[in-house]
């Protein structure tokens, strides 16, 4: 058996043979309860950025995905890399393959964004990575100029500060634009 092997790749780099058994990964990383589930929206939310693809043997064990998004906070719209479809598979959980993926993920924000974000329920992982949760209220913004609060969402949001974010208040409010299946 040869160690992990950490790569990134664009998701147009990848062979259509590689994006279906990336997805068929995702799927079966994310398992069958119904609050977890890997929709159909969300493995197209993770499309379009980078991958970050922790393999063993040639066969992916962990993911990340970071694509690009606008995020308000306050007055300020920030060129945001948004986390997705992070999973280990489930035979390799708690052995640091999700941290690995994690670390290497918030370097490709570091390098190219003012701001890293992302949503889960799981904080106390992320915490310990620099992440921290946002303070403020949640919202997205219409199409019509107007703001649809997403109170649920609150407390579930994280950030990840890199040298190129402007001072910002953490508990002002943080906008995104809308996107099929959840906004956020």
């Amino acid at each position: 058996m040869i160690g992990p092997v950490l790569r990134r790749a664009a998701t147009r780099d990848l062979a259509p043979a590689e994006l279906d058994s990336l997805h068929g990964f995702l799927i079966r990383a994310f398992g069958d309860d119904p609050e977890d589930v890997l929709r159909d929206e969300d493995w197209q939310h993770s499309l379009g950025g980078t991958h970050v693809l922790l393999e063993q043997d040639g066969v992916v064990v962990a993911h990340g995905a970071v694509v690009e998004r606008t995020i308000e906070v306050g007055d300020r719209a920030l060129r945001t890399g948004y986390v997705e479809a992070v999973a280990t598979r489930a035979d390799r959980r708690g052995s640091g393959l999700g941290s690995i993926v994690m670390l290497d993920v918030a370097e490709v924000i570091r390098a190219g964004f003012e701001l890293g974000m992302l949503g889960t329920g799981i904080q106390p992982f992320y915490e310990r990575l620099g992440w921290r949760v946002w303070a403020g209220p949640s919202g997205v913004r219409e199409s019509a100029g107007g703001i649809r609060w997403t109170p649920d969402e609150d407390g579930y949001l994280m950030v990840l500060e890199t040298s190129r974010t402007p001072p910002i208040d953490p508990g002002s409010a943080i906008l995104c634009e809308p996107r099929s299946g959840d906004d956020w």
